[in-house]
């Protein structure tokens, strides 16, 4: 299986770097980009072919769009004429329906939309895809298997697609933030910086970790911790008269609300 990536930036270049480490083939991957400077550091760094997007995408099993929402249309309109009559084309473009990148396509191909988020850079992102007009089970499949090489890979209806947005899309902003006030709390409270950083950023990764790998109810796991009349205890109450709950519910509704937004923009 051939694939061509479309736009190496830090999705597309995470994606190449996830690949190759899980097993593919140099010469089976290939990286284009409409910068002449980035396809030779792409070359150098992961020794694939790389070229421009017309070049890249000739006889190319797979197809993955990884460039900026305001390039789809002369991308696609530029690439779709010569896409093998097969070629699955698997879009990370932020906020574009399925049935976006098929109306700039023109001619009828199997598109699979994607929202991945940026722990893909360290092989631990969450992906969920959903199915265009034309695709089927067998493209979510060969889809899953491409984006699975960068962490974990879910299929859910296009009508939910807000939502993951507003969750896992923007999800690695909401924890560096309780990072950040985790780190300088401990701060105010005289721990050296490094220190802090280290305990703030083990125990969000610990506790990431135990929510995966327990599959335990987080209401649980946070019940584990809060003794009665002890130290999370008081830290919990505090939290709840401050709205922290329903301040993080209200932010999230505000992220997919401002996803569909940006969807409706899209497709005029």
């Amino acid at each position: 299986m051939t694939i061509a990536i479309l736009g190496v930036g830090m999705m597309g270049e995470a994606l190449l770097g996830g690949l190759l480490g899980a097993g593919w083939e140099n010469d089976d991957v290939r990286a284009a980009d409409s910068r002449a400077s980035r396809r030779e550091e792409i070359a150098q760094t992961y020794q694939v072919w790389t070229g421009t997007s017309m070049e890249a995408v000739k006889g190319a099993d797979v197809v993955v769009v990884a460039v900026k929402s305001a390039d789809v249309p002369d991308l696609l309109g530029t690439i779709g004429p010569v896409l093998a009559p097969g070629a699955l084309v698997i879009s990370l473009v932020a906020g574009a329906s399925a049935a976006v990148i098929e109306r700039h396509l023109v001619l009828e191909r199997p598109v699979i939309r994607a929202m991945p988020n940026t722990p893909v850079n360290v092989g631990e992102g969450m992906t969920a895809i959903c199915a265009g007009s034309s695709a089927t089970k067998e493209h979510l499949a060969t889809a899953e298997k491409v984006l699975s090489s960068v962490g974990r890979v879910i299929v859910v209806p296009e009508k939910q697609m807000d939502a993951v947005t507003a969750i896992s899309g923007s999800g690695p902003a909401y924890m560096m933030l309780i990072a950040e006030a985790m780190i300088d709390a401990g701060v105010l409270l005289g721990l050296p910086r490094a220190t802090a950083a280290q305990l703030a950023k083990q125990t969000i990764y610990g506790s990431g970790m135990m929510l995966v790998e327990t599959g335990v109810h987080p209401a649980v796991l946070r019940e584990n911790v809060t003794s009665p009349g002890g130290t999370t205890a008081s830290a919990l109450r505090v939290l709840e008269e401050r709205g922290v709950r329903p301040a993080f519910i209200a932010a999230v509704e505000a992220a997919a609300r401002r996803s569909e937004e940006m969807g409706r923009a899209q497709s005029k």
